[in-house]
């Protein structure tokens, strides 16, 4: 591969003139297009199979249209209201006030008429439950809180369905419409909050981590090239690649429903990839110039060498995002296929655009040199750099610093042993937003549980009519026998007489281990009530799809990290022709991720440090999508770092001072790849939405750990005490891995000797 990529180097520097008008048309081809064809995309978030698919079945044969209001991506709105203090809601003012609401909300047009909306005061009253001893059986599921003796009759909530269909419909004027009829209650003292997907924000990426990912990357560029105009050109193909990724994806919307944060992923990974890959040819291509005889000659051998590098690095994090594929959720696969197209135009404009750019911009390329930043070469082996210190001590005390980066990972993996997950709900919504605010005061007034009601099926097709008032009783004693339960609600049944419906009140919160656990242990009873009744029922509602999908995540992490990490392993096998190597790059990356999970579930989830005031599960796809995206990146500095110390061994060094040799040309680009990634992830800590925070924090802490502490200090080590058995492969397997030649020992023989020496006197 060198020598192909040696080759179109010096031909695309020699013919730049040619290639950069081909990009150029290329890009702006793709633009237009997608700019044309590009339809809508979706917010489609939904998983199949799923248990609580069953429920929804049964909802479809014995209560028609009802499952709709129970979709994933279901248009909700409920409004919980709150008395002044010292007040109850069934006061005439407040009572007034409430119909009044019911009353705007029967004015507007995105309001379904087709039932009416039933009053939460009226509707406690006919249930009996305003009386002096009301029926707790009944009314502790009554929608007006009375039985609770700190704040009788202080607190309601009551549902609006609404006309809009999908999620990705609901407008501004919406969500100002639905929080509006709510004003003049307000004004006369009531707390008015709305909770349900009508009030959510549908808040994408501004792009503000992309321009911060850009101003840092510009900065770092500049102090390793210590030249502004180089530090630009990554920076040009970072762009021109996004921009085609993008405009690639915007173009299968024409024939796909894609996911709207398709394009979140990939532009994020398109940017930190795009300006890595530059980054590591470009420094190749500084250090060339001071060694060969012409610039093209440079551009020839940082090609070869330096972006065969980049080709497989690439491929490891098309490999991990294309893996995401086997989860089977949908905007996860698409999500990981964006992200793929992005790093593929990552790799092909660093091999293809930059040496074009190289030759245009010529000799003015690392002019003019700053004062102080450009003092040396990093690259140039008369050079002490921080980087050979630093590997000049890994190399005295390998066991030591193995040792201690070890230890350090495992100190911070000890915290992810009580790593908990859930969605993000209602309750991870800023505490300014009117979600969370309805979430707060509902729990005040009736509990957490209250906002993630269980609704629970029940087909008795098969139930001869006269023991169907007796399977519903045993079903309901069993579900109330829970010690999570607080409540169940009297079936409802079907026009049919052969389904029912009950609600399932649980005391803690959806995201909560214990009403996950609670949604299991109700489904496992299932077995015996069919065995005795024939009775079937299925559990679904926002607790139990949230359990489900915690469940499939979990369950396909191993599988996902088996097919990755096997695929990455045997390309890595390609690219170093060792099988030790591979391996600790591999269980290098496994330490980096527990350290990391444990780093994250210490701030985000038990609210260590104080960096955030309310501590929550970390969202289920956090794992999964982390490891895929640290492993791809794990894998590249790997590339970067290690296959200058193999080209440093192949061409003579010592295994320790190809290690020693390695790290000083390496270091610098890894660090500089680093920072730039780990600024791109870390300015999410900027969002105000937890989950943003959390998934930017992990993936900017993952980077680090991985690039600072497992690549740049434990691989070095592990390398230094494996010596020469660290580049051992068995002579089978060295006999059907083809020779890729990453490290160019070839192209010794294409390059002209600059000082023939005659070896025959």
């Amino acid at each position: 591969m060198s020598v192909y990529l040696y080759r179109w180097g010096k031909l695309a520097f020699r013919r730049k003139w040619i290639v950069l008008p081909a990009w150029l048309l290329l890009f702006l081809l793709l633009g237009g297009l997608g700019a044309q064809l590009q339809k809508p995309m979706t917010d489609d978030f939904s998983m199949p199979n799923l248990p609580s698919e069953r429920a929804t079945e049964i909802l479809d044969e014995h209560f028609p249209g009802m499952s709709e209001a129970f979709a994933f991506d279901a248009v909700t709105g409920t409004y919980v209201i709150g008395a002044p203090a010292g007040q109850k809601l069934t006061d005439p003012a407040n009572r007034a006030a409430i119909t009044g609401i019911i009353e705007r909300l029967d004015g507007l047009d995105i309001v379904d008429h087709s039932e009416p909306i039933i009053d939460p005061i009226t509707a406690t009253e006919e249930m009996g439950c305003l009386t002096e001893q009301p029926d707790p059986s009944t009314c502790s599921g009554a929608p007006l809180n009375v039985l609770n003796t700190e704040a009788p009759e202080t607190v309601a909530f009551f549902s609006v369905p609404f006309t809009i269909t999908d999620f990705a419909d609901i407008t501004a004027e919406d969500r100002e419409a639905a929080y509006a009829v709510g004003e003049a209650a307000r004004e006369g003292g009531l707390t008015v909050e709305i909770s349900g997907t009508i009030a959510m924000e549908q808040e994408m990426p501004s792009g503000k981590s992309e321009l911060i990912g850009m101003a840092v990357a510009l900065v770092v560029m500049v102090v390793a090239f210590g030249a502004i105009v180089a530090a630009f050109v990554p920076i040009i193909t970072a762009i021109v690649g996004l921009g085609a990724a993008t405009s690639l994806i915007f173009l299968s919307t024409s024939a796909l429903s894609v996911p709207s944060f398709t394009t979140f992923l990939a532009s994020m990974i398109g940017i930190a990839l795009s300006i890595d890959y530059a980054l590591f040819i470009v420094s190749r291509y500084k250090h060339e110039l001071a060694v060969q005889d012409s610039a093209e000659e440079a551009a020839g051998t940082a090609l070869g060498t330096a972006g065969s590098a980049v080709v497989f690095a690439g491929l490891t994090v098309i490999i991990a995002l294309v893996g995401l594929s086997i989860v089977g959720v949908r905007f996860l696969t698409f999500m990981g296929l964006g992200g793929a197209v992005a790093a593929a135009f990552a790799v092909l404009t660093a091999i293809t655009l930059m040496p074009a750019l190289l030759g245009a911009f010529g000799k003015s390329l690392f002019r003019p040199k700053l004062p102080v930043i450009a003092q040396h070469d990093p690259e140039d082996d008369s050079i002490v750099t921080n980087g050979t210190r630093v590997a000049r001590v890994i190399a005295k005390a390998p066991a030591i610093t193995m040792v201690l980066a070890i230890v350090v990972l495992g100190l911070l993996a000890a915290p992810a042993l009580n790593l908990n997950l859930g969605l993000p709900g209602e309750d991870s919504m800023p505490k300014t937003s009117t979600v969370r605010q309805a979430y707060d005061l509902r729990t005040e007034g009736f509990g957490e549980g209250s906002n993630g009601v269980l609704q629970v099926a029940v087909d008795l097709s098969d139930t001869p009519a006269d023991q169907r008032p007796e399977a519903l009783d045993a079903l309901r004693a069993q579900l109330a026998s829970y010690p999570d339960m607080d409540l169940v609600t009297e079936p409802q049944m079907s026009e049919d007489g052969a389904g029912a419906l009950l609600n399932g009140i649980p005391k803690s919160g959806p995201n909560a281990q214990s009403t996950k656990d609670l949604v299991q242990s109700a489904r496992d009873a299932e077995a015996a009530l069919n065995e005795q009744y024939n009775m079937s029922y299925g559990i679904t509602g926002t607790t139990a799809i949230y359990a489900d999908i915690d469940h499939v995540l979990l369950s396909k992490i191993v599988p996902y990290m088996a097919i990755v990490a096997g695929a990455a392993f045997i390309l890595l096998i390609l690219v170093f022709r060792s099988i030790l190597v591979p391996l600790t790059a591999a269980l290098g990356f496994l330490l980096s991720m527990a350290a990391t999970f444990g780093a994250t579930v210490l701030i985000f989830q038990e609210g260590k440090l104080g960096l955030i005031e309310d501590p929550h599960p970390l969202v289920s796809f956090l794992p999964i999508m982390l490891i895929g995206l640290v492993f791809g990146l794990a894998m590249d500095y790997q590339v970067f770092l290690v296959t200058r110390m193999r080209e440093e061994f192949v061409h003579g060094a010592t295994p320790t001072e190809a290690v020693v040799k390695g790290y000083h040309h390496g270091a610098r680009v890894v660090t500089c790849a680093a920072i730039i990634m780990i600024s791109v992830f870390g300015s999410f800590l900027l969002e105000t939405d937890v989950t943003a925070k959390s998934m930017g924090f992990a993936l900017a802490a993952g980077v680090a750990l991985d690039a600072f502490v497992v690549r740049m200090v434990l691989i070095p080590a592990l390398l230094v005490l494996l010596g020469k058995w660290a580049w051992w492969m068995p002579q089978w397997l060295d006999k059907i891995v083809p020779d890729i030649d990453v490290e160019g020992a070839r192209l010794r023989e294409l390059q002209p000797q600059k000082t023939p020496v005659d070896t025959n006197p």
